[in-house]
């Protein structure tokens, strides 16, 4: 399954954020945690709405939103930062 099945942007939820399968949790939330290292089965006993599948189509979203930004830099050879 793609991420377009279960990444969900409505503007009047969450500001318009990339939501898991149209509820009230975020991508960002998701990466959020990952990054403060929690670890997928922790994020599954904390939120047991959320799937293993969804904690992996935000993983998805974002590297997909990535390559798509670097791709369209006018400088694609330019680091974060600009350094």
């Amino acid at each position: 399954m793609s991420y377009h099945d279960i990444i969900t942007i409505e503007p009047d939820k969450r500001g318009g954020k990339p939501c898991i399968r149209r509820m009230r949790i975020t991508v960002y939330d998701v990466l959020g945690w990952l990054a403060a290292g929690m670890s997928h089965v922790e994020i599954l006993d904390d939120f047991p709405e959320l799937t293993e599948e969804d904690i992996r189509a935000s993983l998805e979203f974002a590297a997909d939103r990535e390559h798509r930004l670097v791709a369209s830099l006018p400088n694609a050879t330019q680091t974060v930062g600009g350094v």
